[in-house]
């Protein structure tokens, strides 16, 4: 499309935008220049949506893509501001359907912050439940001493 598409400018279902569906892969390349033109005009656009109207005294904020947004975070919020990354093995996100798209998967928006962060938080998700819990465990004792 020559306009490239936001859900709400361009009538997409948004739930088929959140999935690893063909769907979504139409218009993924679409999305990704058009955040980045929104990025240029405003970086903190999708910052301050994401924050919108937030009121709880713990906001989780997924899928931060790039290092200015943690930025943002950090310049807006300060010492509270906690990262989490999440990681899976190419192996566990192959079994979870992830077919690596040259152009996309090596993209800003995909990679930007494998490099350039020391985030508080490393989280593996391979698929073991149990150790997912006792990870996310001591995650949330965490945030509840700091409340």
């Amino acid at each position: 499309p020559a306009d490239p598409p936001s859900p709400q400018e361009h009538g997409l279902d948004f739930q088929r935008l959140l999935d690893a569906s063909a769907y979504k892969e139409m218009f993924r390349q679409d999305m990704i220049r058009w955040g980045e033109e929104k990025r240029l005009t405003d970086p903190g656009f999708f910052c301050r949506a994401a924050v919108e109207g937030a009121l709880q005294p713990v906001w989780v904020v997924s899928d931060t893509r790039r290092l200015s947004d943690v930025e943002w975070f950090r310049d807006v919020y300060g010492d509270v501001v906690q990262t989490v990354r999440v990681v899976a093995t190419e192996e566990t996100r192959k079994r979870r359907n992830w077919v690596f798209v040259t152009g996309v998967d090596d993209a800003e928006s995909e990679c930007g912050l494998d490099q350039g962060v020391a985030f508080d938080w490393v989280i593996t998700n391979d698929g073991d439940k149990v150790a997912l819990g006792e990870q996310l465990e001591v995650l949330l004792q965490s945030l509840h001493k700091s409340l």
